[in-house]
């Protein structure tokens, strides 16, 4: 399970026309479970899309409020893709650490720039929360347009064994430079299955 590998390709950044970004998922759960589950269908198959969809519908449905944040972009009501960053924590390091995954972005909407302006999106946000480092899983060409950076799991530990390390990327959300994270990490509960990793 390799996030993204393949679903979100876009070639630029910053505002698309006629999207907008929500934040927060209560009213929006089962669109953004279907964009899931078609997205992963159409680009690995449809045992990988039932796989992702339930997982996203566990992740949404089980993670506490405050450990999990999720953007989704629109047009014309419909939805065109969703991130979901989910709280990490280390045993012994005090900063605040988020995972961005799953990613996807809607088949017909792919190629648009609609991923890149929502993770860019949602990197800020969570730069105005105040998260120290961003971590994600996933194709480093296309993640390093949003300032990832691949890390070994001496610098970010990971919570469980990385079957593809080199998709293992960091990003720091303020001024300090990426500083290795010590301790222990875990994820949230509904993410802590190998078969993720």
């Amino acid at each position: 399970f390799f996030i993204t590998r393949r679903l979100v390709r876009a070639n630029c950044t910053g505002r698309v026309r006629g999207m907008h970004i929500r934040t927060g998922f209560r009213d929006d759960r089962e669109a953004i479970i279907g964009l899931f589950t078609d997205a992963f269908s159409d680009a690995e198959g449809p045992e990988e899309g039932r796989a992702i969809g339930l997982l996203t519908a566990a992740l949404l449905d089980r993670t506490p409020a405050a450990d999990i944040i999720v953007f989704s972009a629109w047009r014309d009501e419909a939805i065109a893709g969703c991130i979901l960053f989910k709280r990490l924590t280390f045993e012994d390091d005090p900063r605040d650490v988020f995972l961005m995954a799953p990613v996807a972005v809607a088949t017909g909407c792919q190629g648009e720039g609609i991923g890149q302006a929502l993770i860019s999106h949602g990197l800020d946000a969570l730069r105005g929360r105040g998260v120290d480092v961003a971590v994600t899983y996933g194709d480093p060409a296309y993640y390093s347009r949003t300032g990832f950076v691949p890390v070994t799991e001496e610098v970010v530990p990971a919570p469980l064994p990385l079957s593809q390390p080199e998709g293992w990327q960091a990003q720091t959300l303020n001024d300090a430079p990426l500083e290795p994270i010590r301790g222990r990490a875990r994820c949230v509960a509904a993410f802590d299955n190998p078969d993720y990793w």
